[in-house]
């Protein structure tokens, strides 16, 4: 009894053989994106574009001809995710790829003003920034008191405190001026460009945690300084 071969090339394939190379295919599918993280899913970023297209682009010819195995697509996208999964891995542990790969988020506007250079370097027109101001309801530029141009490929936009809507928080508060939290440690790694931009240093920043919050830099997730030098920190659990 000839056994059936679906995986290998052949000049055709029955309609079983098909159904069974699809649904090999889609199972295969699912075990990658299950291994890439739920992260890959709710958004596409940089790594996971360039990984999502490669796969696409990979499986879809097994799946359509039947003259290309599909043993060797399976091979070549386990080793795709394999080097995903090991960059996401190294990503998260040396700084200088994570920001490679995941760039810090540039200024289109600040403080009313539109920063025309930041423009070109997101490679974005003038009209692309008003329709993404109109999406989030905001019909005047010197409202916006920041506008950010993140790597995901979305707009981030903080309008002045007399701009925001109204909420029992904010009903009887007196209005603050705008100030964005600087992010000065992140996973035990200080970052002297944030402390310089408010006038700090490390060593600052290292006696602050010790005499108000008891901790070194080591131990702590994610440190912010606010306005009037407020600085809250969230230890690793």
């Amino acid at each position: 009894m000839e056994t059936i071969d679906f995986f290998s090339n052949q000049h055709s394939l029955t309609a079983i053989e098909w159904a069974l190379r699809a649904v090999i295919g889609f199972i295969f599918l699912v075990i990658l994106a299950k291994i890439m993280g739920q992260r890959s899913i709710s958004q596409l970023r940089f790594m996971d574009f360039i990984v999502a297209l490669m796969i696409g682009n990979i499986i879809a010819h097994p799946l359509s001809d039947p003259e290309l195995g599909l043993k060797g697509s399976m091979v070549t996208m386990g080793v795709i995710v394999a080097l995903y999964v090991v960059g996401i891995y190294i990503s998260l542990k040396w700084l200088p790829v994570r920001k490679f790969f995941n760039p810090p988020p540039l200024p289109l506007i600040e403080y009313g003003k539109i920063n025309y250079k930041n423009l070109k370097k997101a490679k974005i027109s003038v009209n692309v920034l008003l329709s993404e101001l109109r999406k989030k309801k905001t019909d005047d530029i010197q409202k916006v008191a920041l506008a950010l141009w993140e790597h995901g490929g979305t707009i981030s936009i903080f309008l002045y405190p007399q701009y925001e809507p109204i909420t029992r928080e904010t009903e009887n508060a007196p209005l603050k001026l705008f100030y964005l939290p600087k992010t000065v440690i992140v996973e035990g790694r200080i970052d002297p460009k944030e402390l310089e931009l408010v006038g700090k240093d490390e060593s600052w920043l290292i006696q602050e945690l010790k005499t108000k919050h008891n901790i070194t830099p080591d131990n702590v997730l994610l440190a912010t300084l606010g306005d009037n030098q407020q600085l809250k920190v969230y230890p690793f659990n």
